[in-house]
């Protein structure tokens, strides 16, 4: 009884930040925040400790009119812990990102802002723990809601109007498909919610609903080729909540698809490969348009498709472990699917962090009006490298961790697989090592371009580190990477209990039993070569500290006269891979060409882009044919009367005529 009413009064308490006093919003939006999450997260410590296998709290009596449960298994506690961390980092990093705008945005704007970041929140919070299907659809529209108020933030500026708007029509389609899998539930069970799917699935085939579920969650996650809101609403999100997206919201879609398939009881082979070959074109294609993106968010954005794409490629490989009865491949799939899950919504809102901080010091996203920031921001630098080692599967971070234990459940079941699992096993070995190599090349051309070299423009030659309350949040988030790297099995071994009960996987022990103690060899590797480092590091600043250091310029081969237009840019440094790619990626130059009579060429200027297909075929072009029909459409407005009074005129006697014909 004490947690619903807690769990009522906090929501009830997001209200009054409207009418609280400027310069204590933020310390109140603080609170409240942290008195919900030690009241969520207790709920999910007691579940994960085993006090219940589930947790209900009704939050409105019977008598109340409807009764609306919270539930909480072990699958939605792990969740919560997840949103709970990085909403929270998010806040604190949000305190310095938006003090500069506090010169130029009136209080209610922030009121605005503050509203809608509470009540994505705990919309998410909602989503996972809602087992009815009105109360869920509700609390996903506000989920849909709030992050559209949080992506206008900047509403002024006319491209972030049309980018929220965009976002909010496709969240709308996702919410279309979902609506219409429960309302095919609830007319074959009589029950809308989660719990009738058994029931449903026990006597009807599993694979149509699944797929209208997928469709809409798919939206939600970013799957290709249900993107397309994605690469466009991060970078026009203020970067604290372009963290939290793409952290954790998006992964209420992963949420959905899992939670749609714990009940299937069939048809788990063919939906195990659909969910393997979307997430193989979502990770191959998100990470090779990310290396092609100018805009840092934009890259960041791309490459959350990609760790999509990975994470679905672990719950793929789980369904089809289910379906052939393949104990590990089922275990370790689902695992690093998960273990992926949280690890990228570490990795990844750290990295949105660092692009913030680039954004408020060289006020700018465009790595090609950068360079050299190293000398300036050391701190983000450092930072910004930590999360690219990590999003690139490297060890000894936590991303390798999870792509480590993909990689070993895909290797586990060759043993006597057929001719065709084993094809479709390799195929994903190749496209995840793959994968894997296009990260490095991305994030090496990212912090190159952008934190090595000379500044390319007088902005980013007088950037200057961002103060402690935008650095403070990375370091913690930096301590729980290290601490999945270097402790994995204190965090794995949780996740490999989470899978068993929810999937119901037998041979537990037999499974992680080994494979724990493989992670532990590993972790200490991985300790030993930090511990390493260290003492590097230590000694050198020993060694260099007893003698005199002098810096000079860079030797320039005799050349002494050398400028930053002498350095790679950040299309110049993927030259050869644009070539290699242009097939796919579709790369575009956009230039003036120099005539043979032009002897003395004139001023010009280059650009070169590459268009998401998917985008221009499934929301470009019809919306081009939509606006030139209405176009069309719009010269019967002639602004005279009577051709008003005609139409109408005309529309009657239709009316007359159908109802004569007997069609009406």
């Amino acid at each position: 009884m004490f947690s619903s009413v807690a769990f009522l009064v906090i929501l009830l308490l997001t209200l009054p930040v409207f009418a609280i006093p400027r310069t204590l919003k933020y310390t109140y939006t603080l609170g409240l925040m942290v008195a919900g999450m030690v009241l969520t997260s207790a709920w999910s410590m007691a579940v994960l400790g085993g006090e219940a296998p589930v947790k209900e709290i009704a939050l409105f009596a019977p008598a109340a009119g409807s009764r609306v449960v919270l539930v909480i298994d072990q699958l939605t506690a792990f969740f919560i812990l997840v949103i709970n961390f990085a909403v929270l980092i998010g806040f604190l990093h949000a305190r310095g990102y938006l003090a500069p705008y506090e010169q130029r945005m009136n209080s209610l704007r922030f009121s605005i802002h503050y509203f809608s970041y509470m009540w994505l929140w705990l919309s998410m919070l909602m989503v996972v723990m809602i087992r009815d299907g009105l109360s869920f659809l509700i609390v996903w529209e506000i989920m849909a809601l709030s992050s559209f108020f949080l992506v206008i933030f900047e509403a002024e500026e006319r491209s972030v109007m049309k980018t929220g708007i965009s976002y909010l029509i496709q969240m709308h389609v996702g919410m279309f498909f979902i609506l219409v899998a429960f309302l095919v539930v609830q007319d074959t069970t009589g029950e809308m919610s989660f719990d009738a799917l058994g029931e449903y699935f026990a006597s009807n085939r599993n694979l149509p609903l699944f797929m209208l579920f997928f469709a809409g969650f798919a939206i939600k996650a970013g799957f290709i080729p249900l993107h397309t809101w994605l690469p466009e609403a991060h970078p026009a999100a203020p970067s604290h909540v372009s963290g939290v997206m793409s952290g954790v919201m998006i992964k209420m879609g992963i949420y959905g698809i899992l939670r749609v398939l714990i009940p299937m009881q069939s048809d788990l082979l063919v939906t195990g490969v659909i969910i393997l070959l979307v997430s193989l074109l979502s990770g191959v294609m998100g990470v090779m348009m990310a290396i092609v993106q100018n805009d840092l968010k934009r890259m960041l954005a791309w490459s959350t498709i990609e760790n999509v794409g990975i994470i679905g490629i672990g719950i793929g490989l789980g369904v089809i472990g289910l379906a052939l009865d393949k104990t590990a491949l089922a275990l370790l799939g689902f695992a690093g699917g998960l273990l992926h899950l949280l690890n990228h919504s570490l990795f990844k809102s750290l990295l949105f962090f660092n692009a913030g901080s680039v954004y408020h010091a060289a006020h700018t996203r465009n790595m090609e009006q950068t360079g050299g920031l190293m000398k300036r921001m050391p701190r983000t630098a450092i930072l910004f490298l930590i999360g690219s080692l990590a999003i690139s599967g490297l060890p000894p971070f936590n991303g390798f961790i999870s792509e480590y234990i993909i990689y070993m459940g895909m290797f586990n079941s060759l043993s006597g697989a057929t001719l065709y699992h084993s094809i479709l096993i390799v195929g994903s070995v190749a496209a995840l090592a793959l994968i894997g190599g296009l990260a490095i090349f991305c994030f090496t051309r990212a912090f190159g371009i952008v934190f090595l070299g000379e500044p390319r423009t007088e902005k980013a030659g007088n950037a200057r580190e961002v103060n402690s309350s935008m650095i403070i949040p990375q370091l913690v988030t930096v301590a729980l990477i290290l601490i999945t790297g270097l402790a994995s099995p204190l965090v794995v071994k949780p996740v490999f209990g989470i899978v068993a009960r929810m999937w119901d996987i037998a041979g537990l022990p037999l499974v992680t039993g080994a494979f724990t103690a493989n992670l532990a060899h590993i972790s200490l590797a991985g300790g030993i070569l930090t511990v390493l480092l260290a003492a590097l590091l230590l000694y050198r600043r020993y060694h260099l500290a007893r003698r005199s250091v002098t810096a000079g310029p860079t030797w320039g081969c005799g050349y002494t006269a050398a400028t930053p237009r002498m350095q790679y840019t950040a299309t110049s440094f993927a030259y050869n891979y644009n070539h290699l790619a242009k097939p796919l990626l579709q790369n575009r130059k956009e230039m003036d060409e120099i005539g043979e009579g032009e002897i003395f060429p004139r001023k010009r200027s280059f650009m070169s882009r590459s268009d998401d297909f998917f985008k221009r075929v499934l929301i470009d072009r019809p919306t081009d044919l939509t606006a030139g029909l209405l176009k069309k459409i719009a010269v019967m407005q002639t602004g005279q009367i009577r051709h008003y009074i005609l139409y109408a005129f005309l529309f009657m006697l239709l009316v007359l005529l159908l109802a004569m014909l007997k069609i009406m």
